[in-house]
């Protein structure tokens, strides 16, 4: 019989890639998503989609008695980092009571790997570059959620003997990714804003450095990582080693879609001001692949947004706290 596995999250950027490495691999698949912030027609065909979300336990506990999961992948999320410092509440309620409606699922109708993306997030203004081994000091409630739903893992582990995959992936962008969202991912943002002719809206000077991941190198290694026992209990940095700065960044994603703007530099955010991560442990664990570098991952994702066309951006509506929110992000308040 074919593995079965649930993945939450599965209309959105990186599960719905995801899904399509799974079902090569020969899974049965259902995706579960809430269409927050995915769209229903990234799921492959050839897995079953319900909408729904990661809240409703009775939902969860309906999915794992129907199909008896062999292998969970978490993936739903709102991995908004600035802006969580301003939906606590949300922010807490999905990214960490829904996880844990899942471990209780998996635990009692005893799935046999949880493979759970967490965050770089996690590790705040730590040294760089950022390894496994470094002790978390989140700096923003999404790390925060992230950082608890590790420990959790780790307790449950201990506690009832379900096994987990942890990775930490970074700044992920590609094909599928959702640029109609202002306030996470900056590449898809800056793609959005020259789509529409906007000049690209930069947090402080520009001089922030990050390393910039390719869905490709991504989502084929989190589907296949349960194929490796060996992986099971341990937490993985994963994406790219190269680290540019924002100002870079921009260039780069001008020139891949061969359109000029204006950079217009905004208040600098309450945020990490460099972060990138060492990948040394993943190569210990997983066949090395052939990284994809930044100008054809831009390319590859610019090609897609042309032909996708922009996105209007939404506002959201709950922010709970507006004191100190970014002018840029005050539109919000309903």
């Amino acid at each position: 019989m074919s593995p079965r596995a649930l993945v939450t999250g599965g209309a959105g950027f990186i599960g719905s890639h995801v899904i399509d490495e799974l079902l090569r691999l020969g899974f049965q698949v259902v995706a579960l998503d809430d269409l927050s912030g995915g769209f229903r027609d990234n799921v492959a065909p050839a897995a079953e989609f319900v909408e729904g979300s990661i809240l409703d336990a009775a939902l969860i506990d309906h999915l794992f008695a129907q199909h008896q999961f062999d292998y969970v992948y978490h993936l739903a999320a709102y991995a908004a980092e600035g802006l969580s410092h301003f939906i606590k509440r949300f922010n807490y309620q999905n990214n960490l009571i829904g996880s844990v409606n899942l471990i209780n699922a998996a635990v009692n109708y005893q799935a046999k790997v949880l493979v759970f993306t967490s965050s770089i997030a996690v590790y705040g203004a730590n040294q760089l570059p950022m390894t496994e081994d470094l002790t978390p000091q989140p700096e923003d409630s999404y790390g925060i959620a992230k950082y608890a739903v590790e420990l959790e893992l780790a307790a449950s582990r201990h506690m009832f003997g379900l096994d987990y995959i942890i990775f930490r992936p970074h700044n992920v962008y590609g094909e599928r990714q959702n640029i109609g969202d202002k306030y996470r991912n900056v590449i898809g943002i800056f793609m959005n804003q020259i789509m529409q002719g906007q000049p690209l809206t930069v947090f402080g000077d520009g001089e922030q450095t990050r390393a910039f991941s390719y869905i490709g190198d991504v989502a084929p290694a989190i589907a296949r990582s349960v194929q490796y026992p060996r992986a099971y209990g341990q937490i993985f940095n994963v994406g790219a080693d190269v680290p540019y700065s924002v100002n870079q960044l921009a260039r780069a994603v001008m020139q891949a879609l061969g359109r000029e703007v204006p950079l217009n530099h905004l208040p600098a955010r309450n945020e990490v001001k460099h972060a990138y991560s060492s990948h040394a442990k993943f190569a210990e664990y997983f066949p090395a692949g052939a990284a994809c570098p930044l100008e054809g991952g831009l390319a590859a994702m610019a090609a897609w947004a042309l032909r996708a066309g922009p996105r209007q951006s939404r506002e959201f509506g709950e922010i709970e706290i507006e004191r100190n929110l970014p002018p840029s992000w005050a539109r919000a308040k309903q």
